[in-house]
């Protein structure tokens, strides 16, 4: 498995934990891209040192190629020389150089190749994080949104059969206290018409002494005598 495949396993671990756990998704979501973010640095760590590695490599395989050829050159110069001793140990030196170069020439190529797909495996890894950026950005957007529906409807549903039912009871309260009103008022009316009645009939009672207090007096006219 490669490393690639192990951060996204991570990536995967992470996400599902999070979507288990969830309750904001703001959150969520910011989580999930900062994991990612930890996880390009690592793979760029990673690519860095995978680098850096072929580039010690290539290096050790330059140097054993240019000794190569060097241990070549100084054991015919010995033979040219006539020192056939200082030949053979020249070319002792250029086949040590020769092990060192088939030693190295796998291990530098599979180390090229490494660093080639682990650079590979680090610009999808920050394709993706460019993408969860972007979708952040709108999921985030949406989410915000769906809580100011969320809440309008909440309020909406406040407002709902039973705060009506309470306007209607108020309503009724009102109309109550109106018709006690009116029916007073026409109490009142009723009182006031009586009392006239009354003040009538004590008006004629009046009438009726002062005209008894005058017949008394001699001051009415003689009523039903002839001239």
């Amino acid at each position: 498995m490669g490393l690639f495949s192990r951060i996204s396993d991570i990536i995967k671990a992470n996400i599902n934990d999070l979507l288990d756990k969830a309750e904001d998704p703001e959150k969520m979501l910011k989580q999930m891209v900062i994991e990612m973010e930890e996880s390009v640095n690592k793979t760029t760590l990673a690519v860095a040192q995978s680098i850096a590695n072929n580039v010690s490599l290539q290096k050790k395989l330059d140097k054993a190629n240019a000794g190569k050829v060097e241990w070549e050159q100084k054991a015919m110069k010995a033979i040219t020389a006539g020192r056939d001793d200082l030949a053979k140990a020249a070319l002792e030196k250029k086949a040590l150089m020769e092990r060192n170069i088939s030693d190295l020439e796998p291990i530098t190529i599979q180390a090229k190749q490494t660093t080639d797909n682990l650079r590979l495996q680090l610009d999808k890894l920050k394709a993706k994080l460019d993408e969860a950026r972007t979708r952040q950005s709108t999921l985030i957007a949406r989410s915000q949104a769906a809580k100011a529906q969320k809440q309008i409807a909440q309020s909406m549903s406040g407002v709902g059969s039973d705060a009506f039912s309470k306007f209607d009871k108020l309503e009724g309260k009102v109309e109550k206290l109106e018709a006690e009103a009116v029916a007073f008022e026409q109490l009142a009316g009723e009182n006031s018409s009586l009392d006239d009645e009354f003040k009538k009939l004590e008006a004629s009672d009046a009438d009726a002494e002062l005209l008894a207090l005058k017949a008394k007096m001699g001051l009415l006219p003689e009523s039903g005598k002839e001239e």
